[in-house]
């Protein structure tokens, strides 16, 4: 189970987080750097080589999920260029403490959605030549549809705006982190995004649970995604990757996790 389960950390010290994953079979954690106790800041060189060693002593792999409230589709100047600086540390940071990947998101719009649109796709071609120069991996997410009378649509949230993105960039360094519970809020579901791209480019596949109507982390069975469908879905088209657990507390993720095994 190791192999196929991780989870998406709270914010509790990062350390703390790895003795959990490796006490209870869980091989890979999703972790945010950008508030307290894992704030960015807070790696310094001894932290860095103690996460580093506590990775290898449990067998447990660490990514950074960087914050979609900072807009990947920023054009503004001055902004813009604090949005490049913010994914750059974000790999520096990786690559300090020994991550396996970043995940990173398109943005967000206001009804400017050409501007933004070109802005955001030029943003992940940089930041996917810089880790191509540094060896580095992204997750690129698939982002939830936002209510009917949002002021703001986070890109990519369908199909087609994905193809944005995973058509006009092809790299090693640039995988699909494929987030179902999003793809569930859009008509074409999460099956019309595996028709569309396959699993070939999938790095991680991100699982919680919704009612399809809008954004909320719900434990699986609380919602109506057919995860029993999902799992064989993904079965029959070859995916042997990992999955990313983000919802519940410690207890849920155990639970789902045992059933999520069964289904793999």
């Amino acid at each position: 189970m190791k192999d196929r389960f991780g989870f998406n950390a709270a914010n509790k010290p990062l350390e703390t987080h790895i003795a959990w994953a490796a006490a209870n079979g869980f091989g890979y954690i999703d972790f945010a750097a950008d508030v307290p106790p894992n704030d960015i800041r807070s790696f310094d060189a001894a932290r860095s080589r103690r996460i580093r060693a506590l990775c290898e002593k449990h067998a447990v792999q660490i990514g950074i999920h960087t914050t979609s409230a900072v807009n990947g589709a920023e054009y503004v100047p001055i902004l813009a260029e604090a949005v490049d600086r913010y994914l750059l540390a974000s790999l520096d940071l990786a690559q300090r403490i020994g991550c396996g990947w970043v995940i990173i998101h398109g943005g967000y719009q206001f009804g400017d959605i050409e501007a933004r649109r070109k802005a955001a796709v030029e943003r992940v071609k940089r930041i996917t030549r810089e880790a191509e120069r540094r060896h580095a991996t992204l997750f690129f997410e698939n982002h939830n549809k936002e209510p009917e009378h949002s002021e703001i649509r986070y890109l990519p949230h369908h199909v087609e705006e994905m193809r944005w993105f995973l058509d006009e960039i092809s790299s090693p360094s640039l995988k699909w982190a494929f987030n179902a519970a999003h793809a569930h809020l859009v008509p074409e579901g999460w099956k019309g995004f595996l028709d569309a791209f396959g699993v070939s480019r999938i790095g991680q596949v991100r699982l919680n649970d919704n009612k399809g109507d809008y954004e909320i982390h719900l434990v699986p069975g609380e919602g109506n995604i057919d995860f029993p469908a999902l799992f064989s879905d993904l079965r029959a088209r070859g995916y042997k990757g990992w999955f990313s657990l983000g919802f519940g507390t410690d207890a849920d993720k155990i639970r789902v996790r045992d059933w999520f095994a069964k289904l793999v």
